[in-house]
């Protein structure tokens, strides 16, 4: 079975709702996955706008994640998940930040990667940035599953 990320609130190459956006309610997406590879042990999700005006930026970053959880909850950077560890994103929160693109910007595209590690915590500083988190998690990668949601500045 391929290892594959989707949303029930969005579909591949949809636009995100608005309730997930720094426009409405600015929680995070419900996230389901299967196909999770033989020796996972945790994973680690990514959010980036690679659209954003001043390049590549990240909208929310996790780590250690239980390897035998199949989905994140909608809301979740804001519910007792104590297995988790949420990082610095771009705007300097350590929960996510959902879109919110200048007007007149175009459609950004909201890349979700969520990656299948062979390490079970990844000990990580507190004022680490999403970027350096996400680098440090793919050191153990076993697999990579993305879905892409879209959201017009």
């Amino acid at each position: 079975m391929t290892f594959s990320l989707m949303s029930p609130a969005f579909a591949e190459g949809q636009p995100i709702p608005k309730k997930y956006t720094r426009f409405g309610e600015n929680i995070f997406p419900p996230l389901k996955w299967t196909g999770t590879p033989d020796g996972t042990q945790s994973f680690a999700l990514i959010v980036e706008d690679p659209d954003a005006v001043r390049g590549v930026f990240r909208h929310c970053a996790i780590v250690n994640i239980p390897g035998s959880w199949t989905e994140l909850a909608e809301a979740v950077d804001t519910g007792p998940e104590h297995a988790i560890k949420f990082i610095r994103n771009d705007f300097g929160n350590a929960r996510y930040d959902g879109p919110q693109p200048p007007a007149g910007t175009g459609v950004h595209h909201y890349h979700f990667k969520l990656a299948a590690l062979n390490i079970r915590n990844i000990s990580l500083p507190d004022d680490i940035g999403a970027v350096h988190a996400f680098a440090e998690a793919g050191k153990h990668r076993i697999a990579e599953a993305t879905l892409i949601g879209t959201y017009r500045g």
